[in-house]
């Protein structure tokens, strides 16, 4: 049984092994500094723990493991591009440092290089894992148009934007704890068990991320608070806000949403205030909580080997407990 130190590092010198063309250069070269930039690994490490939920690791599920952290840095390189995000991970973004044209490219040759990754699972699950695989990048692809959709939305529910983070976010931490139990020997059943876990969580910690951007230590978060407000996103946090709002406070909130010209932090400072006076972190943790308690509850009725349930719970309640401590949320 692999701890997930150990389980981090095979990850990342597999990345850093990764058969890269020298040429053409400004092909594959962007595909490296990407990688490099690091990350919680955190798909990968779902596949190999959940894999590690009926035993021992096998050779073969390295490769396919490495192919979700390779589409996931894909998504991450043409997202920076459409939302013309400067830095990624504190560095120069991928279109910032080489130009719009090579990210786009060189995120297109990520997606491939999923693929072959993809392909060195164990040829009895290939056919359901590629399925499962295009599917999930489908879904992928369609949370982010609805959020950018919601860009141009007077009004977006909270039914409406739980499905956006979903179909963005969580079904591919879900496909990653799937293709984990699939490599590892679950029945289909504990599979697609084991596929709501992960989509629980994933609803969990994208709801935690809305929380941090407004709630959040800016020095352990590593980036701006307030950073939604800031660019008028619909978040779970602000539909709320609508949502229980009275006319007045309402119409407070929707001007300060339109201002595009206001003082960043005095802006966030007033938004912050509505949300108080409306207890909306109350609000966001109640649901946030609830995603947490179903992924674990549906573990619990799944037949895993003791010892890495052990290690899957340290890692997966340990990312929580991590991410409370950055703020006063208790």
């Amino acid at each position: 049984m692999e701890s997930i130190i150990t389980l981090r590092k095979l990850i990342d010198t597999r990345l850093a092994q990764l058969d890269l063309k020298v040429e053409p250069k400004n092909l594959y070269e962007p595909i490296s500094y990407l990688l490099a930039l690091g990350g919680k690994r955190f798909r990968p490490l779902l596949v190999l723990l959940t894999a590690q939920l009926k035993g021992s690791l096998t050779s073969q599920i390295l490769d396919p493991a490495v192919a979700v952290e390779v589409f996931h840095n894909f998504t991450l390189m043409h997202d920076d591009i459409m939302d013309a995000a400067p830095l990624r991970r504190g560095r120069p973004a991928v279109h910032e440092k080489w130009n719009q044209n090579t990210a786009i490219l060189s995120g297109d040759a990520m997606f491939v290089k999923a693929y072959q990754l993809i392909t060195k699972i164990n040829p009895s699950h290939l056919s359901l894992a590629m399925n499962r695989f295009n599917e999930t990048a489908l879904q992928v692809c369609e949370g982010q148009q609805l959020d950018m959709d919601f860009e141009q939305f007077s009004e977006v529910s909270q039914t409406d934007y739980l499905e956006m983070i979903r179909l963005k976010t969580a079904v591919l931490l879900g496909f990653s704890m799937e293709l984990g139990g699939l490599m590892g020997g679950f029945s289909r059943k504990d599979q697609q068990r084991l596929y709501m876990v992960g989509e629980n969580l994933g609803l969990g910690f994208q709801l935690m991320d809305d929380y941090l951007d407004v709630y959040g230590d800016h020095q352990k978060v590593g980036k701006q608070v307030g950073g939604d407000i800031i660019a008028n996103k619909k978040t779970f946090l602000m539909i709320n806000a609508l949502d229980l709002a009275g006319t007045d406070v309402r119409r407070q909130l929707n001007s300060l949403v339109s201002i595009r010209d206001a003082d960043p932090k005095e802006k966030v400072a007033a938004v912050k205030n509505i949300y108080d006076r409306l207890k909306i972190p109350d609000r966001v943790k109640i649901k946030m909580n609830a995603f947490f308690d179903k992924a674990f509850r549906l573990l619990k009725i799944i037949d895993c080997n003791k010892e890495g349930l052990e290690i899957f719970n340290h890692f997966a309640r340990g990312l929580i407990v991590r991410a409370v401590s950055y703020t006063h949320l208790t």
